[in-house]
């Protein structure tokens, strides 16, 4: 009698899950290029002059690398070089002018110096919220450490905002001795370092300190509560009020 033989495994889920190994994720966000798009669109609304300086971007390599092409006999294969350059050139454009715009339109802003120092590159601490701040008008005062030491860096305007700037300094200095400290005003007062260029001031500040002494600074800070104001969380800091009972003395 002959034996019943099982029949063979199908390799078919073997072989979905292999597919399934190698299939595509679904993007989750937009495309590369239709960031640039949103990016031109927004720099366009501060920026209108955006779409002459690309086309000029884009023309002008263009246009020098045919010249090249046709005086040397090879207009094709320059040309294509040509339209390489006109694209990295459009897009380096758009950059320049987008991060332009973008401090543009936070200029004058309650709080724009604090942003502005979010994009200090790595060997940088940045606190998100400020050191002091003036509820009434509105000026505050941000801190960052690095090599160079503690920086303060106020956001309002240079007469109102001194004063406010010199208290911190007092109260960092009794508290950091030996660290060096600097000060920067935002602004475009007098004396003042305008916001485009504040994250370039505050990385050209000469460097004192090493990573481990930028370590320990850091931590001399976390332990006296140094890195946040006490401002309860949920309070907008901007819209507080002092308490007139307290500053009679009842």
């Amino acid at each position: 009698m002959a034996r019943r033989s099982d029949p063979a495994p199908s390799s078919a889920p073997a072989e979905g899950r292999r597919r399934g190994l190698f299939r595509r994720k679904p993007r989750t966000g937009p495309g590369r290029i239709a960031q640039m798009r949103e990016v031109y669109r927004m720099t366009a609304r501060v920026d209108p002059s955006i779409t002459w300086w690309m086309l000029g971007a884009l023309l002008v390599p263009l246009a020098v690398f045919v010249v090249i092409g046709v005086l040397t006999g090879h207009p094709i294969y320059f040309s294509i070089i040509g339209v390489l350059f006109a694209v990295l050139a459009a897009l380096f454009v758009l950059a320049r002018r987008a991060e332009s715009a973008a401090y543009k339109s936070l200029e004058g802003q309650p709080g724009a110096a604090g942003a502005a120092l979010r994009t200090l590159r790595r060997g940088w601490l940045v606190e998100e919220e400020p050191v002091a701040i003036d509820p009434r008008t509105r000026d505050v005062v941000f801190r960052v450490v690095g090599r160079p030491g503690v920086v303060l860096v106020s956001d309002g305007p240079a007469p109102r905002v001194a004063r406010l700037l010199e208290d911190e300094r007092r109260k960092t200095a009794r508290v950091l001795r030996d660290v060096p400290l600097h000060t920067i005003q935002c602004g475009r007062g007098e004396g003042q370092t305008p916001l485009p260029k504040l994250p370039r001031a505050v990385q050209r500040l000469e460097r004192k300190l090493t990573k481990q002494e930028v370590a320990e600074v850091t931590k001399r800070l976390k332990a006296l509560g140094g890195v946040r104001p006490p401002i309860p969380k949920g309070i907008d800091p901007f819209r507080a009020r002092p308490d007139r009972r307290a500053v009679r003395g009842r």
